[in-house]
């Protein structure tokens, strides 16, 4: 492997902590992604299989997946697509938004992605940046046990990228695409241009050749553009895959995720490690909170992936999937994007089974990758990650930038991750990419969370650190009162944050969804008191406790506690929240009711 000091002036390479990974010749994702379909005893396997949430399942073998991707880069390229040039989605979970992928990976094109819940506007906010050429678009998607028709959105979309030269409708829904006012430019059909029989060609491109563009969570801005590298993604997958949540050649992988999130890219190099992915269209919880183990269980699936959210509604509704659904193939669960109460891990081992590992990971989109989880050799601790993954150097620093253990600090990376971004996109002199991981801790990257490095060597995650929660000057993280509050049955959510007032007071509320037909009497709010004080501390003991309808999340599930905070302080709403980043908008503007009423 090569390596050698950054260029002056590349954003990685802000002190003598950093060094990177330089251009090495040979590193293409799709040609590993496809290497398995030249195996005879794979080739008739599936590489891909698609669950909507109607029930229907397609099956893509590797033998298969080569010809479809090698059909619609050959069309790529017949549309002009060459290597640097931008192809985007405007797509559900399923295998055509991998194969799309892979077929512009494999010419050395740039990937992105975007999720139909969002509507055209916000797509275009996203996608629009990167001048694509290629757009390919579904008529819809499956959700809560309807069909979400979004042709109209596709047309729009297409007229706010003026850049496109090409069109292409995926029938999801089943849906005929028909251009009757022009609105889209040289519209075709997917089955037209993966109906070939061309041989996949792979453009060799240097390690960091940017090979897709994430996008920050953009509530407050333009969503930035998060580029990573062919060579940095490989060998960052094949790692965290490989090696901590134990994928083999032939195994069945299946994460629950949609386009907009990084778990799609990580679910998409399941295939660089010769297993099955396994790609879902549909709500995790319809029909019901069983639904995600059952699709294990169709699936033979051997690592699962799922949000803490799944445990919390299985548990709540009593469910026991180990007993429920044939889950024998079953070896890791993964759960990320949000820290995992302590409560849901005798759980799993009780409801799902002892023999199966609950790998609790922490990542995030920055690097496309995880920081922190386990392994199938580390022991688990309740509400704690094992240990950094192998080859991060994660320390917890305190403000003046000394490594602690047993205290919360802020999160930062020592030394370079081959999977950091090459860049941001549209910032050519790399001062967003230094300001917003490199200004606090010259050198070195902060990552933005606050996390306790324990004395056994696991990680505890606390929440971010911009969101952070201080009593009497003990910094404290949301996630220790989430562990508490959200085990408590007749609490559906919470939201905690912490709000400096003007006269110098400090308020920290507790903001709870209730369960159907709770009320919040005095009896409860001195129960959820009680249970902090004794399960926790008495300083993470709310000032008051609210009932609210709903609690809002970013579009990748996210609780939104730092516009809520602002919200609450008296900032206006354009300026603290993006409508296109939020799940919920409705859910914030009750937030602007509620401190307009607080004033009053």
């Amino acid at each position: 492997m090569c390596c050698g000091p950054l260029p002056t002036g590349h954003p990685r390479g802000q002190g003598v902590r950093l060094r990177r990974y330089t251009s090495c010749q040979n590193h293409y994702y799709a040609e590993h992604a496809l290497r398995a379909g030249l195996d005879d005893t794979l080739a008739d396997e599936p590489a891909i299989i698609t669950i909507r949430e109607s029930g229907e399942r397609t099956e893509t073998t590797w033998r298969e997946l080569r010809r479809q991707v090698g059909s619609v880069a050959a069309w790529l390229r017949e549309q002009g697509v060459e290597q640097g040039d931008r192809v985007v989605g405007y797509l559900p979970n399923t295998h055509h938004t991998l194969i799309a992928f892979l077929a512009s990976a494999s010419i050395g094109a740039i990937w992105s992605a975007c999720a139909q819940d969002y509507a055209a506007e916000g797509a275009g906010t996203k996608l629009g940046q990167l001048e694509p050429k290629v757009l390919f678009a579904a008529d819809g998607y499956l959700w809560n046990g309807q069909a979400f028709d979004r042709r109209d959105q596709v047309a729009d979309l297409a007229n706010r990228m003026p850049s496109l030269r090409a069109v292409v409708g995926v029938g999801n829904l089943g849906e005929e695409f028909i251009d009757e006012h022009g609105q889209i430019t040289n519209l075709t059909a997917w089955d037209d241009i993966a109906s070939g029989n061309a041989e996949p060609e792979f453009a060799r491109v240097d390690f960091d050749t940017p090979l897709w563009v994430l996008y920050s969570s953009g509530t407050t801005g333009i969503p930035k553009g998060i580029v990573h590298s062919h060579g940095g993604v490989v060998i960052d997958h094949l790692r965290l895959l490989g090696l901590h949540l134990d994928i083999r050649p032939g195994d069945r992988f299946f994460w629950y995720t949609n386009t907009n999130w990084m778990m799609w890219n990580l679910v998409a190099s399941a295939l660089v490690g010769g297993a099955t992915t396994v790609c879902f269209d549909g709500s995790p919880l319809y029909p019901g909170p069983g639904r995600l183990w059952e699709i294990a269980a169709e699936t033979k699936a051997n690592v699962l992936g799922v949000s803490p959210g799944i445990f919390l509604a299985g548990m709540k509704a009593g469910i026991e999937p180990g007993k429920e659904f044939d889950l024998t193939a079953l070896r890791t669960i993964g759960a990320t994007g949000a820290p995992v109460p302590a409560h849901c891990f005798p759980w799993v081992r009780d409801a799902v089974g002892e023999r199966v590992q609950l790998a609790s990971t922490s990542g995030g989109t920055d690097v496309v990758s995880g920081f922190a989880g386990s392994a199938p050799n580390c022991p688990i601790w309740a509400g704690e990650l094992s240990q950094p993954i192998l080859g991060v150097a994660l320390e917890s620093w305190n403000d003046s930038g000394q490594p602690l253990v047993g205290e919360v600090g802020e999160m930062v990376i020592t030394a370079p991750m081959p999977s950091m971004p090459v860049k941001f996109w549209n910032d050519p002199d790399g001062e967003r990419y230094r300001d917003t991981y490199f200004s606090m801790f010259p050198g070195v990257w902060r990552h933005g969370d606050w996390i306790t490095i324990t004395d056994h060597g696991s990680v505890i995650i606390s929440g971010r650190s911009d969101a952070t929660l201080n009593r009497q000057g003990v910094r404290l993280g949301s996630a220790d009162i989430y562990d508490v509050v959200d085990g408590i049955p007749e609490v559906a959510e919470s939201l905690v944050i912490g709000a400096e007032q003007p006269d110098g007071g400090y308020w920290m509320p507790l903001f709870v969804v209730l369960g159907s037909g709770v009320v919040l009497d005095d009896g409860l709010r001195s129960r959820i008191a009680g249970e902090l004080r004794s399960k926790a501390s008495p300083r993470h003991v709310p000032d008051d406790i609210i009932a609210v309808p709903a609690i809002p999340h970013t579009r990748t599930g996210k609780k939104l506690e730092v516009p809520v905070k602002r919200l609450i302080q008296g900032h206006a709403l354009e300026k603290v929240a993006n409508p296109d980043a939020v799940d919920s908008f409705e859910a914030l503007e009750y937030f602007v009711r509620f401190a307009d009423r607080a004033k009053g």
